[in-house]
C-alpha cells in the first residue's frame, strides 16, 4: 500500500472519524478488520456507509467482522472490499497466489507492456486490462440509465416548449386591447409578431441559460472524479432543440393570437 500511497492511484472520498484519507487506515484494529470499499459498490451493491460493519464467514466458518473505514472515488476496484494483507492470510490461509496485479506503464508503452505480459505469462492464463477499459465496463450499466434518462429529459423538455406556447398564446390574447393600439398608431401586424416573438424568446434563452449554469454547478463534483466525460455533442444538440422548438411554439401562438382584425380590441376597450 506504499506504492499505492506514494502514486496517488486511487482518490479518496470519505474516511471514518478520526481517520485520514490514506491506505494506513487499513491497520488492524481491536475485533474489526478495516476495509476500503469503492464508494459506488457500498452505496449501490451492499447499501452501507463508510463507519458500517458486515459480516463475513472465513475459511474456516468463523464469523468475521469487517468495518468499512474508508471510500474510493469511482475506481477500476468496483464489486471488491479491500483489506490488509496480513488480515487475509489469517483469515484465508489456504488461498495462495494473486488473482489480480495492478500494473504502472507509461501511457505510450501500455500496448507494447500488455502484448509483452501476455506472451510471457500466456501459460499462466494472465489477461490484460486497460484500466479505462475496466472502468467503462463497470460504468456500462450506469451510461445507459443515463442515457435513457437523459432522452426522456429531452423529450419532456420539447413537449414542455409546447406548453410554452400555450402559455404565450393566452398572454397575447390578454393584451390584445394593448396590441392594438400599437397597430392603432401605425405599426403592422408583422412588426408586432416579431415584438412578441422577442419579448418571450427572451424569456427562453434566460430560462436555458439559469437551468444549464445550476446543472453545471450540480455535476462539477461528478466532473472531478476521474475518466469522467461530459457528452457535449449531445447535449448541445439537445439544448438546440428545446430553443428552436420554443422559439416555434412561441411564433406559432403569437401568430395564431394575433390574427383577425385587433382594432374590435381596441373599441371594446
Amino acid at each position: 500500500f506504499k506504492i499505492l500511497e506514494q502514486m496517488h492511484a486511487f482518490t479518496f472520498t470519505k474516511v471514518a472519524k478520526g481517520m485520514k484519507p490514506s491506505w494506513a487506515v487499513l491497520r488492524a484494529q481491536d475485533g474489526e478488520v478495516p476495509a476500503v470499499a469503492d464508494e459506488n459498490s457500498l452505496e449501490w451493491s451492499l447499501h452501507k456507509s463508510v463507519g458500517d460493519s458486515l459480516f463475513v464467514t472465513d475459511e474456516r466458518g468463523r464469523a468475521m467482522k469487517i468495518r468499512i473505514v474508508s471510500a474510493l472515488a469511482n475506481s477500476i476496484l468496483q464489486g471488491n472490499l479491500i483489506i490488509d494483507e496480513s488480515e487475509f492470510i489469517k483469515h484465508f490461509p489456504d488461498e495462495s497466489g494473486y488473482r489480480m496485479f495492478l500494473i504502472d506503464a507509461p501511457s505510450n508503452k501500455a500496448d507494447a507492456v500488455a502484448a509483452a505480459l501476455s506472451r510471457g505469462l500466456e501459460d499462466r492464463g494472465l489477461e490484460v486490462t486497460r484500466a479505462a477499459k475496466r472502468l467503462d465496463t463497470f460504468n456500462a450499466v450506469q451510461n445507459t440509465y443515463l442515457n435513457t434518462f437523459q432522452i426522456l429529459g429531452g423529450l419532456g423538455l420539447l413537449l414542455g416548449t409546447a406548453g410554452l406556447g400555450v402559455v404565450v398564446l393566452r398572454n397575447v390574447l390578454e393584451r390584445r386591447a394593448e396590441l392594438a393600439l400599437f397597430m392603432a398608431v401605425g405599426l403592422r401586424a408583422r412588426v408586432l409578431r416579431k415584438l412578441v416573438v422577442m419579448e418571450h424568446g427572451t424569456l427562453l434563452l434566460a430560462g436555458l441559460l439559469i437551468g444549464i449554469i445550476s446543472a453545471l454547478v450540480a455535476i462539477v463534483p461528478a466532473l472531478r472524479g476521474p475518466i469522467q466525460q461530459l457528452n457535449y455533442r449531445e447535449l448541445s444538440i439537445t439544448l438546440a432543440l428545446v430553443c428552436v422548438s420554443g422559439l416555434i411554439w412561441t411564433w406559432v401562438a403569437a401568430r395564431i393570437a394575433l390574427r383577425g382584425e385587433l382594432l374590435k380590441a381596441l373599441r371594446n376597450e
